[in-house]
């Protein structure tokens, strides 16, 4: 009896282990917060071309689960590459390609099949939205991860196209990606991605030193990080206009919350504690996207 508990603990925890692991491997809250504006993007096109939720299911199905997959290869494929560079990093040492728990050619192995799969279900929904998808994954697994991060302090504009084709990639699994709405959407995720990214590499800078990355702050300092953070938040300003049709609600909210991150990154400049303040745009910015993304789908639903 007290054997048969012990081999039920063990295995509880073993399994405990792996679904950590398989978390940890496809990055979970950046997966989720990807396929969020895949979701928006195909529920607002729908929205706006007038048709339905159920007639489009087996859309939304493939839409969803393809580029889930899509996304969860990429970052697999990500965590193989830089398996070397991510044992040197406090935030990263655990991911299972570092300790050993999963081995770097099974993860190969899955980040490729994942990939495949998820373009090939992908293809039952349009060639347009198979392709924004194609987009993202050579942006992120290609340019981004082996051609620029360890080379060029650029390496965040180019990771940032590859986060901003996701509601493209819903949008035009209903209709073409040529419309106003999806094209403020992708912008609204590439501005939004360069002060969230800069916050987070600040926060890591010393790790970043370490591990090699050419980060911003890591060659040019905190100052120029500052500054590039206070100028993409700008660009967001004028971008709630362009999405009157969602309501002057929508606009209003949207306005106010860019605002307040203005005035969260000018801040810095009276600031001391650049490691405090960067943390604090990095909760802004996180809290930002999933409210903002979750706010217009809930305003096409009050309307």
């Amino acid at each position: 009896m007290i054997q048969s508990e012990k081999l039920n603990v063990l295995t509880t925890k073993n399994n405990t282990n792996f679904l950590s692991d398989l978390k940890s491997l496809f990055k979970g809250i950046v997966l989720i917060a990807n396929v969020l504006p895949v979701f928006t993007g195909l529920w607002l096109a729908m929205y706006f071309t007038n048709t339905s939720f159920i007639d489009n299911l087996d859309a939304v199905i493939f839409t969803i689960t393809g580029s889930t997959f899509v996304m969860a290869g990429a970052l697999a494929l990500n965590n193989w590459y830089d398996a070397d560079i991510d044992a040197k990093m406090a935030r990263t040492k655990n991911r299972p390609t570092v300790t050993g728990a999963i081995s770097l050619n099974a993860v190969l192995t899955i980040g490729i099949t994942l990939s495949i799969l998820g373009f090939l279900l992908l293809l039952f929904t349009t060639a347009e939205s198979t392709i924004y998808a194609l987009v993202g994954w050579v942006t992120y697994v290609l340019l981004y991860t082996m051609w620029s991060k360890r080379r060029y302090t650029f390496n965040t504009l180019i990771g940032s196209i590859s986060g901003a084709v996701t509601p493209l990639i819903g949008w035009a699994a209903i209709d073409s990606g040529m419309h106003t709405v999806p094209i403020v959407l992708f912008l609204i995720l590439f501005f939004w991605q360069m002060p969230h990214t800069y916050a987070i590499a600040m926060k890591k800078c010393d790790e970043y030193r370490y591990a090699g990355v050419v980060m911003l702050p890591v060659v040019h300092g905190f100052r120029k990080t500052k500054k590039q953070i206070v100028i993409y938040i700008l660009c967001l300003l004028p971008l709630p206009f362009f999405l009157t049709s969602l309501g002057s609600i929508f606009t209003a909210i949207a306005t106010i919350l860019n605002a307040g991150w203005l005035v969260l990154s000018v801040s810095s400049y009276f600031i001391q504690d650049d490691l405090k303040w960067a943390h604090l745009n990095f909760i802004y910015s996180v809290n930002y996207i999933l409210f903002l993304y979750v706010l217009m789908v809930v305003m096409t639903i009050l309307k």
